[in-house]
């Protein structure tokens, strides 16, 4: 399992390697944190990281990240070695980079927003005014579940989607192959076998 700082560096490398580096901050760090906990959550049913997640008032936050990071305030974070990404194996790689990919060209605030819009940070708040504090942790049964809407949109997003769901229905309507139904005298024993 890798630490939330691994997982920080591998997003602030890949800004440098994207030449996003401009809106790479401590903000979009946690964003990006956050909606990588949670697809991990929905794909493997673990978490990607031990370190928790909280509520905070710009969203959800992962606070030793956010300490670590904390002396840059607003400004763009520094690159990282390299080297720091030789210890993610290949399937978190993979995961980090759909990410990257689908979250990372947003702005900082724009994530902010977008996490306020979705139920775990918002249940984990409870009710709370949007600018008040909290340190609530946000239940990794929530973000499994956000993770798994997440992934749902992620692939509609997908430019082939729409192609192969137009080559599915066009092979479903076009089957050369006699619906079989029912006959009325077959019924009662459809029935049975449903309810056996």
């Amino acid at each position: 399992m890798l630490d939330c700082l691994e997982v920080a560096k591998y997003f602030i490398i890949k800004a440098y390697q994207d030449g996003e580096v401009a809106t790479m901050t401590n903000m979009k760090v946690q964003k990006l944190l956050y909606y990588s906990q949670s697809l991990h959550l929905a794909l493997f049913g673990e978490p990607l990281f031990d370190e928790e997640i909280q509520a905070w008032r710009y969203g959800p936050v992962c606070p030793p990240a956010y300490r670590f990071f904390s002396i840059f305030e607003g400004d763009q974070l520094p690159i990282p070695s390299l080297e720091n990404l030789e210890n993610i194996p290949k399937s978190v790689n993979d995961l980090l980079e759909e990410v990257w990919l689908y979250f990372g060209r947003y702005h900082p605030y724009y994530l902010s927003d977008m996490t306020h819009l979705e139920f775990p940070w918002k249940k984990a708040r409870k009710g709370l005014p949007p600018y008040a504090s909290s340190n609530e942790k946000i239940l990794q049964e929530d973000m499994k579940l956000l993770g798994k809407e997440k992934l749902n949109e992620i692939e509609k997003s997908h430019p082939e989607y729409s192609k192969i769901i137009s080559h599915i229905l066009d092979d479903a309507f076009s089957s050369e192959v006699e619906p079989k139904y029912i006959k009325r005298e077959e019924v009662n024993g459809w029935l049975q076998s449903l309810l056996t």
